[in-house]
């Protein structure tokens, strides 16, 4: 029997929860290193992954797929900003802090509107 909670737009959101608080704990530790000589920034990848999943699967066996899609963390090692070699630069990731706060919070929002529409139908439409 499967879990009401096993459905494709749950997981798909636990997903995206779990990649912004990665993605926020990588930008915070760039931010962080700004003034380290040689510290290159790190940056995640997921969504390519998850569109390649989506677009393989075509709703077959699409649970599976996205249950073994992991966050991948890497390091930008092709560019260096300063001639200490520090490669951060604070415009970009303040950017990319301020994206993943938007992402994060419309996927809480969608993830609630999930659970009330599944206490509406369990409660039978009472409230």
């Amino acid at each position: 029997m499967n879990s009401i909670f096993s459905d494709v737009t749950i997981q798909l959101l636990e997903k995206a929860l779990d990649v912004a608080v990665l993605r926020q704990r990588v930008i915070s530790n760039n931010i962080a290193n700004i003034n380290t000589p040689g510290f290159k920034r790190s940056y995640v990848t997921f969504e390519e992954e998850l569109q390649k999943a989506l677009r393989d699967n075509k709703g077959e066996n699409l649970q599976t797929g996205i249950a073994h899609l992991q966050p991948e963390v890497h390091k930008d090692t092709a560019s260096s900003m300063r001639s200490d070699g520090n490669n951060v630069d604070m415009d970009q990731e303040m950017t990319k802090l301020a994206m993943n706060a938007i992402n994060y919070n419309t996927a809480v929002k969608q993830l609630n509107k999930k659970f009330a529409m599944l206490r509406y139908v369990i409660s039978e439409g009472r409230r």
